[in-house]
């Protein structure tokens, strides 16, 4: 039987997506009505820093593990290979700088939105620049991350597809809203279990069907699918081991360093020590999950080995192979579409609650309460738990774009995380590494950055160009490859084409260099900052450790030597004047000088001094 005219769920595979349904909001519920029942900001927006390591680096993983990766990066290996798997080469640097260098700066200024740093280090014009750029880069991301999904369920089932979008995007709404960040995090580790489940169950079924591990292997052989490790240097390069190994860094820097949704996590952990080791527990569960959604990609080269399905499902896309792969593999067997369907979900409500949660968190703290220090408690957790809402609504909104847009969704939501977390990397890396960086030079260089990441993007996008791998097994692959390689030669892009043909991996990079680059440049024309004006525990002294053979008084005129979480010699505190559980307090004006921002020290990193 033909999988594509089998659009229905029988009643175990209903039963099995409504039982993923019911417990996430069952989770939400049960967080809802115990414990301190959301009554506080500091319990609905970090889970009263109360979190231990394991449910913590399963969050992290979840989050970003998202449906976008499930179909996204199986449509990437069947199209053009297993070049892509050197992606996780990246993931050890990825996470080994979060670890010791962003966690223990965000997590001894006890901050709750990480944009509270570059009011900080900077001025409060920088905080409210990073804040709305962050903003957008989530809604954004997240009409992906709701549209991915539904358009699976609508295959399978025939459901109608805005109908899911919207039965989505309410569930996840509901649960976020009623169970603030304890409710995302467990139900984050429940979905992730489901998550893996579902994946192994398409793996072993297809491999079965296919003829065992050995024709699979040998197939994926023939059809030249497995890619060795290609050292070309060029950027312009779609996928090579630089563009992932080193491009790669970048971006899982701006995911996993600076960005809001891991950010929070990190800061709902108990300790500092608790929130560096569940980044350490993300590494292999991100092979892992890397791992299955690649051999899922090369299994399903296996079963079809040059056949292109996805006009079946009234899509053109590559995204549609994986879904018609999968109704495949799995029709006839019960209760397996429905647990696949249950994984993608999964996913895709992990990333948005926490999406949801982190736009909450950093409009309350960044753009609200700053100016309304007076609100009560009962009030500002009343008002986040209706910004978490109405993000929820907004996102579905932006769902209808990503039906628009013709890359495939991994490619998609890739881009927006190098257009806009590359610019918002830098800002943080200037502030934290530099210490002559001044409030100007963060401004013009995040704004410069923004405008070279979306004419480069959007550049890209009019001038777009994929070279899939032919989709054809044996001697005919081979001379398939050699005729499209000489095709490729002969017509390379040049000049601003070539600009814009700059693979997608180099895109946080580039735009974060751009950043640094610029900011540096007018930081000194408009007067760097003396290391002495900065704010106490706001620098990392990288530059102090990379040129730690230079003798001690140079080391001192170039850069930051001071360790991390001590001050210079600071001036006396006057007493605080925010209230205790609020996070930090900041004036209505902009607080120039380290005297008059000192006064706004959070009380925990002033403990956190003394006991240094």
């Amino acid at each position: 039987m033909d999988p594509s005219d089998q659009k229905f769920f029988t009643v175990i595979d209903y039963v099995i997506f409504a039982v993923l349904l019911a417990a996430s909001m069952g989770i939400g519920l049960y967080y809802a009505l115990s414990g301190g029942r959301q009554r506080t900001t500091q319990e609905f927006l970090m889970a009263d820093r109360s979190m231990g390591c394991l449910p913590v680096s399963l969050s992290l993983i979840a989050s970003f593990q998202s449906a976008v990766a499930i179909i996204g990066v199986p449509a990437e290996i069947y199209t053009h290979g297993t070049q892509y798997w050197f992606i996780g080469c990246a993931y050890i640097l990825g996470l080994f700088i979060p670890a010791h260098i962003f966690i223990p700066v965000f997590y001894r200024l006890r901050v709750s939105s990480a944009y509270q740093y570059l009011e900080l280090r900077f001025s409060k014009a920088v905080r409210i620049c990073g804040t709305f750029t962050f903003i957008f880069q989530m809604v954004i991301y997240m009409g992906v991350c709701v549209y991915t999904p539904a358009f699976a369920l609508n295959a399978v089932t025939g459901f109608e597809l805005w109908g899911t979008v919207l039965a989505t995007g309410l569930v996840c709404t509901l649960y976020t809203t009623l169970g603030g960040l304890k409710a995302v995090i467990w139900t984050d580790v429940f979905q992730t279990v489901v998550m893996f489940a579902g994946q192994l169950a398409v793996i072993v079924v297809g491999v079965q069907k296919t003829g065992g591990v050995a024709d699979v292997w040998r197939k994926v052989w023939e059809g030249n699918r497995i890619s060795g490790l290609d050292l070309n240097p060029d950027p312009t390069e779609r996928h090579t081991f630089w563009t992932l190994g080193v491009g790669g860094v970048f971006l899982m820097l701006s995911l996993y360093g600076v960005n809001q949704a891991q950010v929070q996590r990190y800061l709902s952990s108990r300790t500092e020590k608790e929130a560096v080791r569940s980044c350490y527990m993300v590494f292999p569960s991100l092979q892992l999950a890397l791992a299955l959604s690649c051999v899922m990609g090369l299994v399903m080269f296996a079963r079809y080995c040059g056949e292109d399905h996805s006009d079946k499902l009234a899509s053109s896309s590559r995204d549609a192979m994986v879904i018609y792969f999968v109704m495949d593999m799995l029709h006839g067997l019960p209760g397996l579409p429905g647990l696949f369907i249950a994984c993608l979900f999964s996913a895709a409500l992990s990333t948005i609650s926490s999406a949801f949660n982190s736009l909450a968190t950093v409009t309350m703290e960044d753009l609200i309460k700053p100016q309304y220090p007076a609100m009560t408690e009962a009030r500002a957790t009343l008002l986040s738990k209706v910004l978490a809402m109405s993000y929820g609504l907004l996102c579905l909104a932006m769902a209808y774009l990503t039906h628009l847009m013709g890359d495939s969704v991994l490619q998609v939501a890739l881009k927006i995380f190098g257009m806009v977390g590359g610019p918002i990397l830098g800002l943080f890396c200037l502030g934290m590494f530099f210490p002559w960086a001044n409030s100007i030079g963060a401004l013009v260089g995040l704004c410069a950055g923004l405008v070279v990441a979306f004419w480069l993007g959007i550049g890209s996008i009019l001038n777009r160009s994929t070279r899939p791998l032919p989709l054809e097994c044996g001697t005919n692959a081979t001379i398939a490859i050699q005729t499209a390689f000489n095709n490729t030669t002969l017509s390379q892009p040049s000049g601003l084409k070539r600009f814009y043909s700059l693979s997608y991996m180099w895109y946080s990079g580039f735009n974060c260099t751009t950043v640094i680059l610029i900011g540096l440049i007018i930081s000194f024309l408009t007067g760097p900052t003396k290391e002495e004006d900065v704010m106490p525990g706001t620098l990392y002294p990288l530059l102090g450790k990379l040129f730690c053979f230079l003798p001690e008084h140079l080391k001192k005129k170039l850069c930051c030597v001071t360790p991390l979480g001590q001050t210079l010699a600071a001036p006396q505190r006057q007493p605080s004047q925010h209230k205790e559980g609020n996070g930090l307090a900041f004036p209505q004006e902009d607080r120039s000088s380290l005297e008059e921002r000192e006064n706004f020290l959070p009380e925990t990193f002033v403990e956190y001094e003394t006991a240094v």
